[in-house]
């Protein structure tokens, strides 16, 4: 085993072998969660997910919190949906539950996903399945645009703040909410290289640390951690 030459930090869980894989790379990844998330499971918000299923419908997800959220209310059903989505790991919940074929488009963020729908004539109404925390971009520009925005909040994001005690070369960012989170009970050393999973993300960093960010050239948890890992190797 190659001694770890730097070390980063992942604030939200990484898949086991994509970790494995780094054993021989000399860094060290090291998970802390900074946030939870919980679907709703209300009975206003469970008959409008199984309303929505009945539906013939242009549906959104930006998250695949809300895909996993939705999909736990399947029961079998195979929806009449066109299916918009953001995200390398979001699309692959989508094609999971609910199969490559109702995907009608996806994007690198929300705002590239709103110019899709609206390139795509036709569409006045959309299902926006969507967390308690959701950014307004993309209901924002559908609705100037005359689209209506149907929003289904079908899960909470919850803030665990930690102190982290150890010095880390980058850290990983997946989502805004996780920022505020760590950021809530840490300070950087100006040496510490930050990553973030898209511009929304980066632009929450911002607004707390002048570090150098680098915004993740594909989006997707496991290509943030290989861009990561690529960039250190380069120093």
């Amino acid at each position: 085993m190659q001694p770890a030459k730097y070390s980063i930090l992942s604030t939200r869980p990484l898949q086991e072998t994509l970790i494995a894989e780094t054993t021989d790379t000399g860094i060290r990844v090291d998970v802390v969660s900074f946030i939870e998330t919980e679907p709703f499971s209300t009975i206003e918000t469970i008959q409008e997910i199984e309303q929505a299923y009945l539906q013939s419908a242009t549906v959104v997800f930006t998250s695949m919190n809300a895909v996993e959220a939705v999909a736990a209310r399947q029961e079998g059903q195979q929806p009449d949906w066109y299916i918009y989505c953001t995200g390398h790991t979001t699309r692959q919940r989508v094609e999971k539950y609910f199969g490559k074929e109702l995907i009608a488009g996806t994007a690198g963020s929300a705002a590239e996903l709103a110019d899709r729908i609206l390139a795509a004539e036709g569409t006045d109404h959309v299902l926006f399945f969507c967390g308690d925390r959701r950014r307004d971009e993309l209901p924002a520009m559908l609705r100037s645009h005359g689209i209506e925005v149907e929003e289904i909040r079908v899960y909470q994001t919850i803030a665990v703040p930690q102190k982290v005690s150890q010095y880390y070369d980058g850290i990983l960012f997946f989502s805004p909410s996780a920022v505020e989170s760590f950021f809530s009970n840490n300070r950087l050393p100006g040496q510490t290289t930050l990553f973030a999973i898209g511009p929304t993300t980066a632009e929450a960093i911002r607004k707390y640390s002048q570090n150098k960010t680098v915004i993740c050239e594909q989006p997707g948890k496991d290509y943030l951690l290989q861009q990561a890992i690529r960039y250190f190797h380069q120093q």
